[in-house]
């Protein structure tokens, strides 16, 4: 079915109403116009993730893909019950995977949506040896992104270090080397490409171009491990 315009109307209720008795009347309108378009983008897409890493978890279900709708406020200096921006991620599961994996997402807010791939929050030692293999093979990092400035769709982001770490780093190569964490993202407002088939492959066609950033990443992963 895909998003649709009633998919947004809910998420801005539910910015507006974040409490439990408003979501339990709504309670429908999430699980059709919410989490059931999210569960067929990750169906949709689910073969196609496999064959950039055979380990990516693609069950449609929330917990394993897709966001919880409840928010978990113990950890949490929002207060409010529910979140209004939604997701789903395509990764390996393993409990440090918020520092240590990098994974390909899907998000959508009220006023806008975004997709890429990268870190949720890399660990230091994770970034270490992301700058070590750069010192160690700059030729094999600037093939894997080989893609960047060929293309429109992905930016770069991620919170940079102040002090420069290495000044003899060409510009290409410095805006890599400086992060302190780092994802590759198209940032969209709401369009007509939300509502349609088109959103699937714009996501295929965007993770794929991406995907030898990807194997560059997954192999800082694996060797940050031994």
């Amino acid at each position: 079915m895909g998003f649709s315009p009633k998919t947004l109307k809910f998420l801005r209720g539910l910015e507006a109403n974040n409490n439990k008795a408003w979501f339990q009347v709504h309670r429908a309108d999430y699980e059709e116009y919410v989490l059931q378009p999210l569960r067929d983008l990750v169906m949709d897409l689910g073969d196609f993730m496999l064959d950039i890493d055979p380990s990516f978890e693609i069950t449609p279900a929330v917990n394993k893909t897709i966001s919880k709708i409840y928010r978990d406020t113990r950890f949490s200096k929002d207060k409010s019950s529910f979140r209004s921006t939604v997701w789903f991620t395509f990764k390996n599961q393993k409990k440090d995977w918020t520092t240590h994996v990098c994974g390909y997402f899907f998000e959508l807010s009220v006023n806008s949506y975004r997709y890429g791939m990268g870190f949720y929050n890399a660990a230091s030692a994770i970034m270490s040896r992301f700058r070590e293999m750069i010192d160690d093979n700059p030729k094999e990092f600037l093939k894997a992104i080989s893609f960047f400035d060929k293309q429109k769709t992905f930016v770069l982001e991620g919170e940079k270090y102040k002090r420069v770490i290495d000044k003899t780093k060409p510009e290409i190569i410095q805006n890599w080397y400086q992060r302190r964490n780092m994802y590759l993202v198209c940032n969209r407002k709401i369009d007509d490409a939300l509502f349609s088939n088109k959103l699937v492959d714009d996501l295929a066609c965007g993770f794929d171009m991406i995907a030898p950033f990807y194997n560059y990443l997954q192999k800082i992963k694996l060797q940050s491990q031994h």
